[in-house]
């Protein structure tokens, strides 16, 4: 990344009058967060914007102000793209089918592929809301209450309630200066980590039925007969991987979502020194060392096979080689 970037976009921005806002397929909380606290911006500095979501918005995160104006598909001219929270092109699905790229790219994904004309890339943030939060106020744009409640949201989500390894005091800080323009941490919090609709509990009921266990790896699979006979309107797993992850005697945590009889999501968690992002690589996806996703083409069966072989494989590896450094520490005599 050029050091001149962040400088390249808020002139950029200041320039244009129509700006469409994308993120990634199967969106999250930091994806959605990251587009409504940019759009809430915008919309307040007087720019004309569309917010575009292949997926449309998750039925969890309806409730933050602006989710209802999300398209699957722009509807107006625009004379700049800002695609962000996602690692490649072709995770924002069919939105830049004519072949054009993006003009701007902000994102904290190591994975990330540069795809766009200026690519804001920060892997050591939490959060692409962690890096809006901190490059909006510098570009000159406003920063309503609804903008920093969604910002906030997209930390607060990605970050597992500020718990997960890559957290640090400057986090806290940018989270303290949005609460400073009016978000409401405590009401944040419960409505992106705690409220649970009454089909997503029982879909994690049908996940844990399946639990099962290799050695310090956990894993379910959730089918697509379970989303039909609970009724669960969603592509995801309704968050069951993050219950897997707090598993206290596990390394690695994977959940399969069967998404069509060919095709399967995954996604990975795991502790501490345990890296399964390149993992995710082998199979098309990416993310970061301790959460991690894919999409695979293939049955349920199939799919689980490879990719716990795979996952298992990467676990010994990791381990003969902290054992290794174990045994080096060690002092001789």
């Amino acid at each position: 990344m050029s050091d001149h970037t962040p400088d390249a976009i808020g002139r950029a921005i200041a320039q244009a009058e129509n700006i469409l806002l994308v993120s990634h397929i199967r969106p999250d909380g930091d994806a959605v967060g990251s587009l409504l606290g940019l759009g809430w911006s915008l919309k307040a500095a007087g720019k004309n914007t569309q917010i575009v979501l292949n997926d449309g918005v998750p039925h969890n995160l309806l409730y933050l102000p602006g989710s209802d104006e999300i398209q699957k598909k722009a509807r107006q001219p625009y004379d700049l793209s800002i695609v962000l929270d996602c690692s490649e092109l072709e995770r924002t699905g069919k939105i830049f089918q004519d072949s054009s790229l993006p003009d701007i790219n902000i994102d904290h994904h190591p994975t990330n592929t540069a795809f766009a004309r200026y690519n804001l890339v920060e892997s050591d943030s939490v959060a692409t809301a962690e890096i809006l939060a901190r490059y909006i106020p510098q570009w000159g744009l406003p920063l309503p209450t609804e903008a920093a409640s969604a910002l906030l949201t997209g930390m607060l989500t990605d970050t597992l309630g500020f718990r997960t390894p890559n957290m640090k005091p400057d986090v806290l800080r940018v989270a303290a200066r949005l609460m400073e323009q009016g978000a409401d941490l405590p009401a944040l919090y419960f409505q992106a980590l705690v409220q649970r609709d009454f089909q997503a509990v029982r879909l994690w009921g049908e996940g844990l039925r399946r639990l099962r266990r290799t050695g310090r790896i956990v894993w379910t699979a959730l089918t697509l007969e379970d989303k039909q006979l609970i009724e669960y309107p969603g592509r995801d797993d309704a968050d069951l991987i993050n219950v897997l992850s707090s598993i206290r005697d596990a390394d690695i945590a994977l959940i399969f979502v069967e998404q069509s009889p060919e095709r399967v999501k995954i996604s990975w968690r795991s502790q501490r020194p345990f890296d399964i992002s390149q993992v995710a690589v082998r199979f098309g996806g990416g993310g970061h060392k301790n959460a991690a996703g894919a999409e695979v083409t293939g049955t349920l069966e199939d799919v689980q096979e490879r990719v716990l072989l795979a996952t298992q494989a990467a676990w010994e590896s990791q381990a003969a080689r902290l054992r290794q450094g174990e045994m080096l520490a060690v002092p001789a005599g």
